[in-house]
């Protein structure tokens, strides 16, 4: 990756749109509804932050809305590095327990103030019922 991109991709970024897009169909979904909300932080020393959540959440009043709002959110934090228009990040800490110690790879690309972000194909770690997908999501930079 050139060093501007390093340099550009560099602070806080807040989410626009989220889609999971099915290897089997192409068909996509947007997970965290039509009002996603989130941010996601590169650190000048190289730490990785996502935060995202659905639109419109509701504090629980079961277990069972406890256990359903898992299923509209993502969260997690390693350090990253820079591999051409690749970034990876080396899971420390996770919303999800099967994430820890794995390696994310999110392919990027800029268009002006907005960060283009594409995951690896892979099983849906809270919904395997959906089988190989991948993340498509836009982000601007937070103001």
């Amino acid at each position: 990756m050139p060093t501007d991109d390093r340099v550009k991709i560099l602070g806080i970024w807040r989410l626009l749109t989220f889609e999971l897009e099915s290897q089997a169909t192409g068909e996509r979904e947007s997970v965290l509804g039509n009002d996603p909300m989130g941010y996601i932080m590169f650190s000048p020393e190289g730490r990785f932050m996502a935060v995202l959540t659905g639109g419109g959440r509701k504090a629980p009043k079961t277990d069972q809305d406890q256990a359903d709002l898992m299923k509209s959110m993502c969260a997690y934090t390693g350090m990253c590095r820079f591999e051409g228009d690749r970034w990876i990040t080396k899971v420390d800490v996770s919303w999800h327990p099967a994430w820890v110690g794995t390696e994310q790879v999110r392919s990027f690309r800029f268009d002006e103030d907005r960060l283009h972000v594409i995951g690896a194909w892979g099983p849906s770690v809270d919904r395997p019922e959906r089988g190989m997908s991948r993340g498509i999501l836009t982000f601007e930079r937070a103001k």
